[in-house]
Formats: C-alpha cells, sequence, structure tokens
C-alpha cells in the first residue's frame, strides 16, 4: 500500500502517520520527492482493511499494491531507478552498466591485463569472482580474501567500481571492505538471510535470477534486499534450465521488457551465463541492448585454455572489442549512454 500525503504535509504529520503504521505492527518506508512524499506500507495489507487512514491529517490518497512485491514495483515507483555504483559511474535511467573480467580472479598480474582490455573497449565495471559456487568440491573455489585484494587493487589503479559475489551471510562483513557491488550468484538468489544481510548495508547489489525462477521469484527476492533499506538493486537475467543441451542454459530475454514493466529496477544480461557458447555472446549482446536492457555481463579472459574457471565460456579482448562497438552503435539509436572506449590508465 502506498500513503500519498498533501503537499502542505508536515513533518510532524508524517510522524503521526509513521508512528500509526507501526502501531498497526506493519513496516514503513518514506520517500521524499520535490514536490511530494509517499509513505510505502509494507506488510499484510488485510491488517489495513478496517483502518482509516486517510482520516489522517495530511494524507491525501490511500493507494493499494496488490503484487506480493511492493518496494520493486511501478505502483510505489513509476520512474525507472538510476544510481551511483563508484567513480562515478551510473546504472539505470539510460546509464549502461557494462560489466566484463575474469569468471575468477587467478592473481593480480592476469587481473590488472584483463582489466586493462575491457576498459580500453568501454567496460566500465570490473568483475571477478574470489569466492566461485562450483559444483564439484574439487573445482577451483577461488581466492578468497587474497582475491578481493587483487581487486580492489586492481579497481582502484583504473578507476572501475568492482563487482564479486558473496555466498554466505558471514562473507558480507569481509566483501564489503573490497567491493563496490555485491553479486547474489543465482544459486543464492532464495538464499533469504543472504539477501536480508546485504539489505542492510548500503552496497549497491546485483542479482541474478535463479536457474528456475519466475519474474515474480527474482522480484521478490529483490524486495527481501530493499525491505532491509538498501534500494541500489540491479536485477540480472542470466538464463534457465532447459531441456536443450546445445547451450548451457535458455536466455530469457523477454524478461527484459517484462521486467521493466513490472519494476522500476534496472535489469542487466549475462550473456556468458546464458549460452556458455563464445559464439552465442556478440548476437545474443546485441539483442540484450535491443530489448531495452540497461547492460550487459561478460566474462573475458586473455588466455581461456588456461583460466581457471569457465574458460570456455570467455571470450578474448579482441572478441569483448568488437562485440563491444557494435553493441555502442544500438545503444545509440536508442538513445542510450554506454561508455566510450578510452586507454587505461598506467
Amino acid at each position: 500500500m502506498i500513503i500519498v500525503l498533501k503537499p502542505d504535509s508536515t513533518s510532524e504529520q508524517v510522524d503521526h502517520i509513521v508512528d500509526r503504521i507501526h502501531q498497526l505492527g506493519l513496516k514503513t518506508d518514506v520517500s521524499r520527492g520535490i514536490k511530494r512524499t509517499i509513505i510505502g506500507v509494507i506488510g499484510d495489507e488485510d491488517i489495513l482493511r478496517n483502518a482509516p487512514l486517510q482520516a489522517i491529517p495530511g494524507v491525501e490518497e490511500v493507494v493499494p499494491i496488490l503484487k506480493p512485491y511492493k518496494l520493486a514495483s511501478r505502483e510505489y515507483q513509476p520512474e525507472d531507478s538510476s544510481f551511483e555504483v563508484g567513480f562515478g559511474v551510473r546504472v539505470g535511467g539510460g546509464h549502461l552498466a557494462m560489466i566484463a573480467g575474469p569468471c575468477a580472479i587467478e592473481g593480480r598480474d592476469i587481473l590488472l591485463e584483463i582489466a586493462r582490455h575491457v576498459r580500453q573497449a568501454g567496460a566500465n565495471i570490473l568483475r571477478g569472482g574470489a569466492y566461485k559456487p562450483r559444483t564439484s568440491p574439487y573445482s577451483f573455489q577461488g581466492l578468497g580474501e587474497d582475491g578481493l585484494r587483487h581487486l580492489r587493487d586492481v579497481g582502484d589503479e583504473l578507476s572501475m567500481p568492482v563487482c564479486t559475489e558473496v555466498m554466505d551471510p558471514r562473507q558480507v562483513a569481509l566483501v564489503d571492505k573490497y567491493t563496490d557491488i555485491f553479486q547474489i550468484g543465482a544459486r543464492n538468489m532464495q538464499n533469504f538471510n543472504l539477501l536480508s544481510e546485504v539489505g542492510q548495508t548500503k552496497r549497491p547489489v546485483l542479482l541474478k535470477r535463479g536457474m528456475s525462477a519466475s519474474v515474480t521469484d527474482l522480484l521478490m527476492s529483490a524486495e527481501y534486499i530493499m525491505a532491509g533499506g538498501n534500494k541500489r538493486v540491479i536485477l540480472c537475467e542470466r538464463g534457465i534450465k532447459s531441456f536443450d543441451s546445445s547451450t548451457r542454459n535458455l536466455l530469457d530475454l523477454s524478461i527484459v521488457p517484462n521486467a521493466k514493466g513490472l519494476s522500476h529496477l534496472p535489469i542487466i544480461v549475462d550473456p556468458s551465463h546464458g549460452t556458455g557458447r563464445p559464439d552465442l555472446i556478440p548476437p545474443m549482446s546485441l539483442a540484450s541492448i535491443a530489448a531495452g536492457a540497461d547492460g550487459v555481463h561478460i566474462e573475458v579472459h586473455s588466455c581461456p585454455e588456461k583460466a581457471l574457471s569457465d574458460g570456455p565460456q570467455a571470450l578474448l579482448p579482441w572478441q569483448y572489442q568488437e562485440v563491444m562497438d557494435r553493441m555502442r552503435q544500438i545503444a545509440s539509436l536508442l538513445g542510450k549512454d554506454i561508455p566510450q572506449p578510452h586507454g587505461a590508465r598506467s
């Protein structure tokens, strides 16, 4: 439910309304705009069915939200969300997040080499995994805090915000010391303890769609984060399970306009995990921008055959340069702000 206040409502009236909602056992989220203040009511709306909220001084209108996700809905916020993620880089509202880097951080030197290549091509966010959720317990599990240090050092050297995965609520405080963006992987999309924990931070969160999750499931997971007070959530389509074994997953690009119709949150696409095939990543990247995505997440490695994780689906730097050039052409037609290529700082 949304409570729309009158333009001349006072701070005392706002506080009184919030107190009244809290007395009913519900939570509130106050959003103060230039001309209007609205109060989002979080919880079971049936409790409010017989509560005469419109009789409270300062209230202009009470609007029910029937969707289970309140804060992520278009009813709560009609305009697209846009926010900064670090080093002046914005996501959403026409600003594209071009995320690139290796699947796993393997060392500082190789990370810096890859980062320089992708930054030169126009990537504006560097990604790399320090903790790797692998199907086999015998596969490379990541460098842990050493990897986080390498990622932070390289990001600072190249003035790029960095994104890395957090897998456990107990890791949040540590990862928060090094990253600019928390990544919640597909396997953890419904790890509600983890979602609540990152919701207590103010760090932007990249939330990947679960392998069998509907768009409602994805938005409800975003709601967990937002209900904790963290409104900077980026949705990510990374493919869902399918019977077709010719690709790693089924990349569902229809979720981009679908989610945008339901939610104000930015949504990006990860064609690397979505297809698992370097030959399909470029065309699906272009299709993602054309579908209205707010960015593209691509794995890049300077020597995929030696990569310790997901080498077969990584693009080479020159391939990434080519797809970035082509995405830039499509973005310009749609009036989107895509980063221009530039040289990396030494």
